[in-house]
This record gives structure tokens, C-alpha cells and sequence, in this order.
């Protein structure tokens, strides 16, 4: 004699629950991997205006690093907002 082993089946509450558990672990991994990115981007951009400075030029490090005028720009840009949000932190803990 065999005994058949019925599961019980979530309920439309529980289905929707475990959906929604999965998209904010999802959403949770796209936002850690976005601060990851910014992190290396900030790091890329900081190291390429040390660039800019060790070769002299934007067009000499373009050169240097082959990589278009308009990336080295991009990317100071980005440095150039990273150095003064750590000033305005900076400022800010002081002050604190």
C-alpha cells in the first residue's frame, strides 16, 4: 500500500509574497552592483586625471592611454565631482 503525498499549494497571497521576496533580492544585487560600479568608475576617473598630469596634456594622455579626448574629459569630469563631494564631506564632518 502506498501513501501519495499531497503538497498543499501556496496560496495566491504566499505566491505573490515569495515574487515579490525574489524582486527586491533582485532589485538589492542591481543596486550593491550599481554602488560598485560608480566605485570603480570614480576610481578609473581619478586615476586617468593623474594621467592627464604625469603626461601634461588631455591630448598626450589620449595618446598615452589610447583613449579618445572625450573619455579623458568624461572621466575628469567625474573626478573633478568626486574631489569636491569628499571636500564638502570633509567640510561637513569638521563642522559637525
Amino acid at each position: 500500500m502506498t501513501v501519495q503525498h499531497l503538497e498543499k499549494t501556496p496560496s495566491r497571497k504566499q505566491r505573490l509574497q515569495e515574487k515579490q521576496r525574489r524582486q527586491l533580492a533582485v532589485v538589492d544585487t542591481v543596486d550593491k552592483a550599481e554602488a560598485k560600479v560608480r566605485k570603480a568608475e570614480v576610481e578609473l576617473a581619478l586615476a586617468v586625471a593623474e594621467a592627464v598630469q604625469m603626461f601634461g596634456t588631455e591630448q598626450s594622455a589620449s595618446e598615452g592611454l589610447d583613449m579618445p579626448v572625450e573619455t579623458i574629459r568624461r572621466f575628469l569630469g567625474i573626478a573633478k565631482a568626486a574631489v569636491a563631494a569628499d571636500k564638502a564631506d570633509a567640510e561637513a564632518a569638521a563642522t559637525s
